[in-house]
């Protein structure tokens, strides 16, 4: 919920970096309403902290990261957790930490309970 003109710079320069083909809406919140709602809202300064929200097709919140301004949020992770709410949604799998497109996924159900760590090495996420 930056403002306008923070998002045309962010969208020139950092957002440019990424995939086009990755759309999604950037909305400015200058009286800080929906920034309020999503408990983001700063009302000493007036201004949103930095936070991201991963909202499903069904308008469920699936992901949050609240950081304040000294820490910037990292595009990178933000596009592989959408791809693995994408493939969890289309497949039932469920992502495991640091998962990558086209690597392993995990079947869940009660044999995987507390045995997680027998299926998936951390390693495996690696390029």
């Amino acid at each position: 919920m930056d403002s306008v003109h923070s998002h045309k710079i962010w969208h020139e320069t950092e957002l440019s970096q990424w995939d086009p083909a990755v759309q999604f809406p950037m909305l400015s919140d200058p009286g800080g309403k929906i920034g309020t709602l999503y408990g983001v809202y700063d009302e000493k300064d007036g201004v949103n902290v930095r936070g991201r929200f991963i909202i499903d097709p069904d308008g469920v919140i699936q992901a949050m990261e609240v950081l304040t301004p000294p820490v910037g949020r990292n595009v990178s992770e933000l596009i592989r957790q959408v791809q693995a709410y994408q493939h969890h949604r289309e497949t039932g799998e469920v992502i495991p930490s640091g998962w990558k497109p086209g690597k392993k996924t995990l079947k869940p159900g009660p044999d995987l309970t507390g045995k997680v760590w027998k299926e998936w090495d951390p390693s495996q996420a690696r390029d």
